[in-house]
C-alpha cells in the first residue's frame, strides 16, 4: 500500500501531538478515502510536503516569498505522484533553495497542516494537506531565488513575526524552539 509510510508517519506524529487531534484526524482520513491522493490531479485536494531548513546554528529558518500565494511560508510543493514524502520534501527544498547541503533532521513529521488554496485559471480552490520536515543546512546557507519565489530569506525564528503571523508559521518557531 503506497500510503502506508505517510500514515504510519502520521500515527507517530498523533502520539507526539495529541493537541493536535483535528486536523490529523481529517489528514489520516483524506489519506485513507483517497488511493491518489499524492496526485495533484485530484482535485478536492492533495498531499504536498514542506521543509522548515533550519541554518546551522538552529536559529534562522529559509523562508520564501511565494509568487502564487503572496506570502511568506515554509518551502516545499506538490507529491506530484511520489508517496516517498521525505524524498519529495528534501527534493523540493532542494529545488527552491539551490542549498545543495540540506540534512534531514528527523525522519519523523515536523507538522501537518491543512490549508485552501484559492483557485486559480482553471484549477479550482482545493486543499493542500502539508506533511513538513525539519531540514538543516550542514555547510553552505547560500540560497538561490527559484523561478517559484519572489524572494528568500534567512529569518530569526524570534523575529519571525515580522514575516508572518499565520498559526502555522508559528506552530513550528515553537516546535523549533522545544526541539532545541
Amino acid at each position: 500500500m503506497h500510503r502506508a509510510l505517510l500514515l504510519r508517519l502520521v500515527e507517530s506524529y498523533q502520539i507526539k501531538y495529541p493537541a493536535e487531534i483535528e486536523t490529523i484526524s481529517r489528514y489520516k482520513g483524506f489519506v485513507t478515502a483517497n488511493k491518489n491522493c499524492f496526485e495533484r490531479s485530484l482535485l478536492e485536494g492533495h498531499i504536498t510536503c514542506g521543509a522548515w531548513i533550519l541554518d546551522r546554528s538552529g536559529k534562522k529558518t529559509l523562508l520564501t516569498h511565494h509568487r502564487k500565494l503572496e506570502r511568506w511560508m515554509q518551502l516545499g510543493g506538490h507529491a506530484d505522484g511520489d508517496y516517498d514524502v521525505h524524498r519529495v520534501a528534501a527534493k523540493e527544498a532542494h529545488e527552491e533553495s539551490g542549498i545543495s547541503t540540506l540534512e534531514l533532521v528527523s525522519k519523523e513529521i515536523f507538522d501537518i497542516d491543512i490549508h485552501q488554496i484559492p483557485a486559480r485559471g482553471d484549477v479550482p480552490k482545493h486543499f493542500h494537506y502539508d506533511a513538513r520536515f525539519l531540514f538543516r543546512t550542514t555547510d553552505n546557507e547560500k540560497y538561490e531565488v527559484s523561478n517559484e519565489s519572489i524572494d528568500l530569506a534567512w529569518v530569526n525564528i524570534d523575529e519571525i513575526d515580522e514575516f508572518s503571523s499565520e498559526e502555522s508559521i508559528l506552530r513550528m518557531v515553537k516546535k523549533t524552539k522545544d526541539f532545541f
